[in-house]
């Protein structure tokens, strides 16, 4: 009888975990549907001389280029600039190398990106355009103001994943190789990430996304809506991983650039507390590009969390009068 009973007990148990296995197989598999709609909402590929670009743009005003951070592409870039075209700005968000429909090339450095930014420019028929690089986006928008002058017409530096030299302290503890590994198992698995988003949401936007999430919970709701919302966005993961892999390990193959040679007006804006140390090289970049303006905040992290409006005003007035 007791025998009886345990074989019972262990049916039972299995039944309950086949069920919970099938719910979450089907939920899982019902959101990552709807994320796979999302990314390919709104956008085109352009033929480039450079190779197929993915893009969406938006307004019909002076023109931006977003260039999207870690885990983006093209709908990242649109969710957070989309609010500047009631200012008067067209914005074309693109997918960067390896992200979504754009896709890697042999040769994915920031330099070759940045001749792909101008190439994309060239089959818009735009002549100039103001460059915006958010986080690891920010090696490319950097290489483009260097490497093509006359077709950048202001540049913006948004939580820059730059260099800076050895002799100028951190902001932040360095990124362990540990840590990246781990990204890397998180951001290269679809199951993995989505289980993150309902178990460990905060864990997530601490190490993933490199801000609070106590700084998060004390903001407005407008602000956790768009927070909540980013992290959603990376999903699928599985159409970014090759994107995703070069820009993990992007910090640590970064060398000096010919910053003094940018003749573009620019903004750099950071975090002290951004959890990917951008601080400091923000402030050294904007310290050696002639008509730079940087804007510090003590608290906001990566994400620049409370301080959403404030930039986006930065960067209208810049666009505006870019003198």
């Amino acid at each position: 009888m007791k025998r009886k009973r345990m074989r019972i007990a262990i049916a039972v148990s299995i039944a309950v975990v086949l069920v919970v296995a099938l719910v979450i197989r089907d939920r899982f598999g019902a959101d990552l549907a709807v994320a796979a709609a999302r990314a390919a909402q709104g956008s085109d590929v352009v033929a480039t001389r450079c190779g197929p670009i993915e893009l969406q743009q938006a307004g019909a005003g002076a023109p931006l280029l977003v260039v999207h951070g870690s885990g983006g592409g093209h709908d990242q870039g649109m969710a957070w600039a989309r609010p500047l075209v009631q200012q008067g700005v067209r914005v074309i968000a693109i997918s960067r190398f390896g992200y979504l429909r754009t896709p890697r090339p042999a040769d994915a450095s920031p330099e070759a990106q940045a001749d792909a930014h101008i190439c994309l420019l060239d089959a818009l028929g735009i002549a100039k355009a103001a460059v915006m690089g958010i986080s690891a986006g920010g090696a490319s928008a950097l290489q483009a103001a260097i490497r093509h002058p006359d077709r950048v017409s202001a540049l913006v530096l948004i939580v820059p994943i730059a260099y800076k030299p050895g002799s100028v302290a951190d902001s932040a503890p360095p990124v362990s190789d540990e840590k990246d590994e781990l990204l890397l198992r998180l951001l290269g698995s679809d199951f993995l990430f989505w289980a993150g988003l309902h178990v460990a949401r905060d864990s997530l936007i601490r190490h993933v996304l490199a801000t609070p999430p106590e700084q998060v919970a004390a903001a407005s709701e407008q602000e956790r809506a768009r927070v909540n919302d980013l992290a959603e966005r990376i999903l699928p993961v599985s159409s970014r991983a090759a994107g995703l892999r070069d820009d993990t390990r992007l910090g640590k193959r970064l060398g000096p650039v010919a910053l003094e040679t940018i003749r573009a007006p620019t903004l750099v804006v950071s975090a002290r507390d951004d959890g990917f140390g951008t601080y400091a090289a923000a402030q050294y970049t904007a310290g050696r590009i002639p008509s730079a303006r940087f804007v510090g905040f003590e608290q906001g992290g990566h994400l620049l969390v409370g301080h959403d409006g404030e930039v986006r005003g930065e960067i209208v007035k810049l666009l505006s009068d870019p003198k």
